[in-house]
């Protein structure tokens, strides 16, 4: 008797934890603004959708305006969302981007628009207030095939704030 009341109590507790890790859901939508510093600055318009209780897509638009060019990209990424403690989480995944580039021709001799492409990864940490807002710090690595860049890798570190919804 002593024995099965032990053993009910330990299956409880187990179901209790159990729940309460699971209860730990992401946000199923989020919209926002991620600024950014790799070779400059970005500024970038960001979208998250949950597609499960710890995965989701986020849709990125970024802006990047220099004395001798203007760049537009666009990027997506998928991301495995991992539970910290509350509302603290931590997140990776891959991506893949591409964009366009105006060069200013009195500044740089290739005048016109061009594109490129990029493949990324991303890591970071969130925080989900219990009031709608979302703030996060990561780090994309890109790694470019193109003549944009000076670099075929550019270190990205990022600062989000974003408003959630259902």
């Amino acid at each position: 008797m002593i024995m099965t009341k032990h053993l009910f109590i330990i299956v409880t507790l187990l179901f209790l934890c159990t729940y309460t890790i699971q209860s730990q859901e992401i946000s199923k939508h989020t919209v926002g603004l991620r600024l950014s510093e790799g070779d400059s600055f970005w500024a970038e318009a960001s979208y998250q959708n949950a597609l499960s209780k710890k995965t989701r897509i986020e849709l990125g638009l970024g802006l990047q305006g220099r004395r001798s060019y203007n760049a537009l990209k666009l990027i997506g990424i998928y991301q495995w969302v991992f539970n910290i403690d509350g509302g603290l989480n931590w997140y990776v995944g891959p991506g893949i981007g591409g964009g366009l580039v105006d060069y200013n021709s009195t500044i740089v001799r290739d005048d016109g628009l061009t594109t490129f492409g990029f493949v990324t990864g991303d890591i970071g940490i969130e925080y989900n207030f219990d009031f709608p807002l979302l703030i996060s710090l990561d780090f994309r690595p890109e790694i470019y095939f193109d003549n944009y860049t000076n670099d075929d890798i550019i270190f990205n570190f990022g600062l989000s704030a974003r408003y959630k919804f259902n």
